[in-house]
Parts: structure tokens; sequence; C-alpha cells
């Protein structure tokens, strides 16, 4: 009768603990460790960022890679129980990489867009905010998206603002990112440029004698997300988990203020 007893204790203990990890959270520090999101290793979130896109992806003075995409990619990865490794990529290259296999997602302001969203799977964004056109301080020419017909404006190759200053009669100076194109904008090399209006404020924070500013601003708001090769959709399906509890819990607004001074997560 002892043994039985004993015997009895032992499978209900074991049943117990097994239903206790089945209806583990996100909040546990294992999380789901990667298990079916298809990572190119276990128990690593690989992503992708060019580490030249202050604020969101950027170094430092003691040269650590830090920034809000940075920081956002950090609490999901926290929060899915996974160690976090980033690759850093130039932007013309990132959707090259991520087709081929060399990392799991991109953190860096991807604007969710109808082409993307034919090829890719987006989570759901953590970034809103407006495109913007940027001139030279002191330049009257170009008040609007329609003054860029026929003007140079600096962007990279594979950007929506590229395909915004196209549509809008623009020719393209190739640059590698915002770094180049607003130095070209200084040096008076072109007319103007199209970028995220979170990031030229961040530069005129930074950079308050900078000869720029912003002549004209998009209507619609551009919606930026993590992204995922269709594949991995159980992935983007985890990390949208994760946001969700990071949003419920201020962590998106407290690193939205500490970058930007606003909440720009929604």
């Amino acid at each position: 009768m002892r043994r039985n007893r004993a015997i009895l204790a032992t499978v209900t203990a074991t049943v117990t603990a097994l239903a206790l990890a089945a209806c583990g959270s996100l909040d546990s520090d294992e999380g789901l460790a990667g298990e079916g999101l298809g990572l190119v290793d276990d128990g690593v979130l690989t992503v992708a960022t060019e580490g030249t896109y202050r604020p969101f992806t950027f170094h430092d003075a003691s040269g650590e890679l830090v920034g809000y995409d940075v920081e956002v990619a950090e609490a999901v990865a926290k929060r899915l129980g996974l160690e976090i490794r980033f690759q850093e990529t130039q932007w013309d290259a990132i959707f090259a990489g991520l087709d081929a296999g060399r990392f799991d997602t991109i953190a860096n302001q991807v604007s969710i867009t109808p082409d993307r969203e034919e090829d890719y799977v987006f989570s759901q964004p953590y970034t809103v905010s407006r495109g913007v056109v940027v001139v030279a301080e002191g330049d009257t020419s170009i008040s609007s998206f329609d003054d860029l017909d026929g003007k140079v404006t600096a962007q990279s190759l594979t950007s929506n603002w590229r395909t915004l200053a196209e549509e809008s009669g623009a020719q393209i100076e190739a640059v590698e990112g915002w770094a180049q194109a607003v130095a070209l904008l200084e040096q008076d090399r072109v007319d103007a440029t199209i970028n995220d209006s979170l990031t030229v404020l961040d530069h005129l924070n930074a950079h308050p004698d900078s000869p720029i500013t912003i002549a004209a601003e998009t209507e619609e708001t551009s919606q930026s997300a993590f992204v995922v090769t269709p594949e991995r959709e159980a992935l983007a399906e985890a990390i949208d988990a994760a946001l969700d509890e990071l949003r419920a819990e201020g962590v998106l607004t407290e690193l939205s203020e500490k970058y930007f001074g606003e909440d720009v997560s929604e």
C-alpha cells in the first residue's frame, strides 16, 4: 500500500510540474526558448541592424551598440527567453541577408509597406512617425513634396524614402544612410533628403547648429516593425506577444521617452 501511494505521489508531482511548465508565460526567464520559431541558432535571436542610424541603432561614445530599436529588440528577446545577437549590416544589403537566412529578423525602423508585405511578415508596429523633406537652412525653393520634381535628393537605394522621392520626381543620389545623406546636404551637394521625422529631430537636438530644416512632412504616418521571412511567421507571432506585454507594462513608452521625449510607440 505504501509503495502504491509513493508511486501515485510521484506521478502526481510529475503531472503538476508539466502542467506548470506548459502554462508558463513570456514573463518567465525561460520564455519560449525559441522552440518552434525556426531561429538561425537555438536559443538566440539574431537581429540585423545598421548601427549607424541614430537614435534607433548607433554606437555611443564608449563604442557600445545602443538606440531605441536596439533596446526594444533586447526587451523582446528577454521576454522570449532568448539571448540576443546583433549583426550589423548596411541597409542596402539587409533584406538580402534576411532572405539568405543569415539572421532571424531586422530591427532598423523597417516601415510596413504594401510591397514589403507581399514578400515578408511583419510584427505589430513599435514606432509610428511621419516622413519629412529636409533642406538646407534658408532654402525657400522647396516647401512641399511636389517641389522635389527635378531636384536631387540623397537616399538609401532600398529605403521607402527613396521610393517617395522618386514618386515626387526627384533625382536620386545614392547614400548608405542618414549620416551620409545629411553630410551631403550640409555640404550643399544635394538639394534635399527624405527621412523619418524622429531621425531628423534627434539630429537637430544633438547638433543644434546643423544648417538644415524640415520643409514638409507626409500626411500619412509611417509604421515600423520587426520583419521576418514567411517561413518564420511563428517568430513574428511570438514577437507580437512580447510587444503586447511590453506595451501594457509601459516599457515601450519608457523607451520612447528616453530617446524622443514622447511616446512614439503608437
